[in-house]
């Protein structure tokens, strides 16, 4: 992997980090403990092509269903709180004080989104990143609940082809995202497609907020159409 810069040892704004994403740049940390964050540039770089987003035929079942109540942007503390819990496969988290500062900056401004799974009240799976133009720039996600986080994606990915994106940046490819068609690309190929997309003018409320299961599975079709 290349694109280990030095430690951001300063104080960073939130309209430098979206300076930072325009370039093709990302920060993390190296634990939640660790007051400093540092960029990374992938040598590859993890995608999802809209037009191979892959429904298992159980996961279509309970977005049909509508298992769970979906919210967009509600709840950001909410949501970066269960994205730095701890789960299985990933007992440390990168999400430090001076994440949850500027991705919630960010999203006071409007860049970051969340999308939300409840049941009963209680907030049980969800995911956040950066929308910039035609691009989305996952960040994290998170479930309590079998299928939670599965479902929001399906919810994000129906949301940013209607809102007219054409770039959902995973960052990597998990053995998670690998089951929904997940690749990757040079960093060459990502920085073309992300050019691309930041030409666009999206709207990451196209599709109703209140758009239930059914919704979203007609968007998903169509993809497959085209």
């Amino acid at each position: 992997m290349a694109g280990y810069q030095d430690d951001i040892v300063m104080e960073i704004t939130p309209q430098v980090l979206l300076k930072a994403y325009a370039c093709g740049l990302f920060p993390m940390a190296e634990s939640a403990d660790d007051p400093s964050l540092f960029w990374l540039e992938p040598e590859r770089r993890g995608i999802l092509p809209f037009a191979d987003f892959h429904l298992p035929r159980r996961l279509r079942r309970t977005i049909r269903n509508d298992m769970f109540e979906i919210r967009v942007s509600t709840d950001f503390q909410g949501v970066i709180d269960g994205c730095a819990e701890p789960m299985p496969g990933r007992q440390k988290t990168w999400i430090n004080r001076e994440i949850r500062r500027l991705y919630g900056e960010l999203f006071e401004m409007g860049y970051c989104h969340t999308v939300e799974a409840w049941q009963e009240g209680e907030l049980v799976g969800g995911l956040y990143g950066v929308s910039l133009n035609g691009a989305f720039f996952g960040e994290s996600m998170f479930t309590f609940r079998t299928d939670a986080s599965k479902v929001c994606l399906a919810h994000l990915v129906a949301r940013l082809v209607v809102g007219g994106y054409s770039l959902l940046d995973t960052q990597f490819v998990t053995d998670h995202l690998s089951k929904f068609g997940t690749r990757e690309v040079s960093q060459a190929d990502y920085n073309k497609l992300l050019s691309e997309a930041l030409k666009r003018e999206t709207d990451f409320y196209a599709l109703s907020p209140q758009a239930c299961g059914q919704d979203i599975l007609a968007v998903l079709d169509d993809i497959r159409k085209v």
